[in-house]
């Protein structure tokens, strides 16, 4: 890394940020490696700083990157709200009401707006006085029934009654950590509001740079409305520049993902990355004139900072955004441009600010995409050349998509469980046309005021995107678009990158010890690989699953599973978000599904791929593997239930038991399971009840999946 002073401190800052992540009790870590380092430090300079020819300090640079590892756990530890001792997360006495401001942009939901309220101050009785104001410190998210109500501002002061409850950790194995994901954002709490639940109090915004951003969001938005008739190209031109996909289409968003061009949809470091391609080509005949790379790097940040504006400052676009800047000025003062020290600038000034940037999966892709083109394509590129400058240009978009692809493949594997297979039909298609829209977007907006000429981009503006909607509809249709249901582990995934990274390097510098660094990865993620699929393979499981409000019941055998559940079949929404990892990581791609509800009639019972012994209204008795499956639908006395002497699995469904004595004669069982279709109150005083007359049960609610290996 010699040459690249900004890689080696994005070095030691992230690993301060992961030292504090792993170990936040852990203070002793950075005041060692403090110590440590200005140490080190010290004794190199001074042992060196009389020479006029100094060699390689190796403790000299330990000691900085020991410095900077302790700078990084401090800023982590100062960035992470829990650590205030007023922050909502320490507060144990139930809270009233609350006083807090619209934070940020709210979004439009189906049924509800979705609101972030930084917190001013709370009402809450403490154990030695009354209920009183007291300052409260933490972001919660309001989710705002929509009916008779209009879209909330940002800057918006509101007075909320109730108490926002803390955001449920996953409940079900390889289930989207929601907790952690926000915990990253500093939001531990939510609350579902009726409109009687809040008062505006006041418009007061804590920003004024985010209040001109959402103001200007706004008016683009309203341009876009105007200057765009239908409603795809609409939904599809505001995820693009504003960020927002409330107008999107779902079939058309499932169309996106299957041809593997999903990134374009949200606002990101490839549209700045376009806007700066599609600038430096239009302005260059300006480097030629007297202070032309002046000027052309005025126009190019003017539109950059803009499109940063217009996107009401999204996160990923102020990254992009900086890193594009520094290069533009790096490039106007005639500075040595080295990619790889540029990115570890922007990378350190942005975790500087936000170290919890690092854990987001758009930051991660980002970085890896634009150190992969930049280190890897055009070697790609030059292995064939074309006289046709067109097939030439296709060529080089090819070669940026296949890099881009085989740098994100792992990473996007292990966050998304899917692949692409046509992305290299799809990719350039979405990136020329990407080039066209974007431009076209932007003197859309620019010049929309001008009578004719605004409606005339924004014809053209509407054309260009129907275009791209047509050519990824048509690739996302084709057969085995997406290679749904994989599964890498975090092992896996480094493995994969190591193979990746040798055989790269194998082919670009020909020696020949990466050779047998590529074999013996290779041969070490085949193991992994393999011991896994062994595994799953030889799976036999029995889950209750949390599905809220919901009966789930799997029976896994092998690479097969049935789902027993009373889930709708149209709501497959709760079933991606709660249970489709967790087959994905069990290696099934898709189980059989079984209505839990009980029909009577012999047609249902014909369907039924279990063989149910015996099924009524109030029970369902199943056998598996020689274990034995008891669901209570209700506890009813007019029914004589025929049971085994004792059963394996007791599931309690639909609030069936409401005091413990009701099992008395009728049921015996090894293990009871409460799933979530029972009521949450319900739940916890029949286990609070139980643990005083040492009864074990289980409930999904409060413990989690019930998982049964067998």
């Amino acid at each position: 890394m010699k040459g690249h002073p900004f890689v080696r401190y994005a070095a030691g800052l992230i690993a301060g940020i992961i030292s504090y992540v792993q170990w936040p009790e852990g203070s002793v870590v950075p005041w060692l490696a403090l110590l440590v380092g200005v140490g080190l430090y010290g004794w190199g300079y001074g042992r060196w700083k009389k020479q006029t020819v100094k060699s390689i300090q190796i403790r000299q640079g330990i000691g900085g990157l020991l410095i900077l590892l302790a700078v990084g756990w401090a800023i982590t530890y100062q960035r992470t709200a829990s650590n205030r001792p007023d922050n909502i997360s320490h507060l144990r006495d139930t809270l009233q009401a609350y006083e807090g401001v619209v934070s940020v942009q709210p979004e439009e939901r189906a049924k509800t707006y979705r609101v972030e309220l930084e917190l001013n101050r709370g009402k809450w009785s403490a154990t030695d006085s009354l209920s009183r104001w007291r300052p409260l410190s933490g972001r919660v998210i309001v989710y705002l029934d929509k009916i008779g109500q209009t879209m909330p501002r940002y800057g918006e002061v509101w007075l909320v009654s109730g108490a926002p409850r803390p955001i449920d950790p996953p409940l079900n194995p390889g289930e989207f950590n929601y907790k952690q994901y926000l915990s990253y954002r500093n939001i531990y709490h939510q609350q579902y509001l009726r409109p009687f639940q809040r008062t505006i109090l006041t418009y007061d915004p804590p920003s004024f740079s985010t209040r001109l951003a959402t103001s200007v969001n706004r008016w683009a938005d309203s341009v876009f409305v105007s200057k765009i008739g239908s409603r795809a190209e609409y939904g599809i031109v505001n995820a693009m520049i504003l960020g927002i996909r409330d107008d999107l289409d779902t079939e058309l968003y499932r169309a996106y993902s299957a041809a593997g061009a999903v990134h374009v949809l949200s606002v990101s470091g490839l549209h700045v990355g376009i806007l700066f391609a599609v600038l430096t080509f239009l302005l260059s005949f300006l480097i030629r004139r007297p202070h032309g790379k002046i000027l052309m790097a005025g126009l190019q940040l003017t539109v950059l900072w803009f499109y940063a504006l217009v996107t009401g400052f999204s996160p990923p676009v102020i990254r992009s955004a900086g890193m594009f800047s520094l290069l533009i000025l790096a490039n106007t003062f005639g500075r040595q441009q080295q990619l790889a020290n540029t990115l570890g600038a922007s990378m350190f000034f942005i975790l500087c600010v936000d170290p919890y940037a690092l854990f987001s999966a758009g930051f991660q892709l980002s970085y890896l995409a634009v150190a992969g083109i930049g280190s890897w394509q055009s070697s790609l590129y030059q292995t064939f050349s074309f006289r046709n400058k067109w097939l030439n240009r296709v060529w080089e978009l090819t070669a940026v998509a296949l890099v881009a692809q085989l740098i994100t493949y792992p990473l996007g594997v292990f966050y998304f469980h899917q692949f692409p297979t046509y992305f290299l039909l799809a990719n350039p298609i979405v990136i020329v046309m990407s080039e066209l829209l974007l431009p076209l977007a932007m003197a859309t907006l620019a010049l929309s005021w001008v009578p004719y000429v605004g409606d005339w981009l924004g014809w053209l503006l509407q054309k260009t995107a129907w275009l791209l909607n047509y050519a990824v509809a048509q690739t996302g249709q084709l057969p085995g678009a997406v290679w749904d249901g994989l599964w890498l582990s975090p092992l896996a995934m480094l493995l994969t990158y190591s193979v990746i990274f040798c055989g790269v390097t194998m082919l670009i510098t020909r020696q020949r010890a990466y050779i047998w660094a590529t074999c013996v990865c290779a041969v070490v993620l085949s193991g992994v690989l393999l011991w896994g699929i062994y595994q799953q393979a030889t799976q036999q499981r029995l889950a209750i699953h949390f599905l809220p409000h919901r009966t789930a019941v799997s029976l896994t055998d092998g690479h097969s599973s049935t789902l027993l559940t009373d889930l709708d079949t149209t709501d497959t929404r709760s079933y991606d978000f709660y249970l489709k990892n967790t087959f994905g990581q069990w290696g099934i791609s898709k189980p059989k599904i079984v209505n839990a509800r009980y029909i009577n009639n012999e047609t249902s019972r014909i369907e039924n791929p279990l063989p149910a012994l015996f099924q009524t209204s109030d029970y369902t008795l199943w056998v598996w593997h020689t274990k034995t499956l008891l669901l209570v639908n209700r506890f009813s006395g007019r029914n004589r239930w025929k049971l085994p002497a004792v059963v394996d699995y007791l599931i309690i469904r639909r609030n069936a038991l409401q005091h413990w004595n009701q099992l008395n004669g009728r049921v015996v069982a090894r293990h009871i399971i409460f799933d979530d279709s029972n009521k949450t109150p319900l739940t916890d005083r029949l286990l609070q009840e139980a643990r005083q007359q040492h009864i074990s049960c289980y409930s999904v609610r409060q413990m989690g999946a019930y998982m049964a290996d067998l």
